[in-house]
């Protein structure tokens, strides 16, 4: 029987949800409001909603001090803060898929990727040109059909952070095969996604990745 993930309140909506969906906050020895991103500090903690407008609409209203029952300083900045934590998570994340084996990256790899193993996400530098990303789509497009619209093609991060994350020069394009690490990158990127209100259609509501098309060697049907 699988464990139930306990819920919890978030001090903005006054909603209940798994935590996995929430930013869990506790209070530093100088009573600073710190975001507890891995929710494994101690002390009591606060939560809300993991969206960057609800981190900013708690230090506007000053929920903090409310939820904590003391005076707190929650900067202004709080909700940015959060959003790099998340983005270095991100990259730091597919530094770990990459050590696993679980990264292919250049045009041409990328390209025989596509038609040779089982992917589950493309991987785009923010800077990449519209024509490589196009042919890669087509490629794409010929191997899942309609199933196109359920794997997830990632374009948040630039080319000097999966340079560094991959430990290669000048990375444009890379995807992602299926295995030790891919899901928890794949989780990161939704949570990222979703922290910064671009996601709200596709984020799993538990916090996971979803179910994504899975592009099997060729010769054999997509799975969902």
């Amino acid at each position: 029987m699988a464990r139930q993930e306990p819920e919890r309140t978030c001090i903005v909506t006054r909603t209940a949800q798994p935590s996995a969906g929430l930013i869990r906050f506790v209070l530093g020895p100088d009573r600073q409001v710190f975001p507890d991103l891995k929710h494994k500090l101690p002390g009591r903690g606060v939560w809300v909603t993991a969206r960057s407008g609800l981190v900013e609409e708690a230090v506007r209203r000053r929920l903090f001090a409310r939820a904590f029952k003391a005076e707190v300083k929650a900067p202004d900045t709080l909700a940015e803060d959060i959003g790099r934590a998340l983005r270095e998570d991100l990259r730091q994340s597919l530094s770990l898929a990459n050590k696993a084996g679980a990264v292919v990256t250049g045009f041409e790899k990328v390209e025989a990727a596509i038609a040779e193993k089982p992917l589950v996400a493309l991987i785009h530098a923010a800077e990449a040109a519209e024509d490589g990303r196009r042919k890669l789509a087509n490629q794409l497009r010929k191997r899942l059909g309609d199933a196109i619209s359920g794997f997830p093609v990632i374009q948040e991060l630039s080319n000097d952070e999966l340079s560094l994350a991959l430990g290669r020069s000048h990375v444009i394009h890379a995807a992602l095969v299926a295995g030790a690490g891919s899901d928890g990158f794949l989780n990161r990127w939704h949570r990222y996604r979703t922290y910064c209100g671009s996601d709200a259609d596709q984020a799993d509501p538990k916090g996971g990745a979803g179910v994504h098309t899975i592009m099997e060697p060729d010769g054999s049907e997509p799975n969902e």
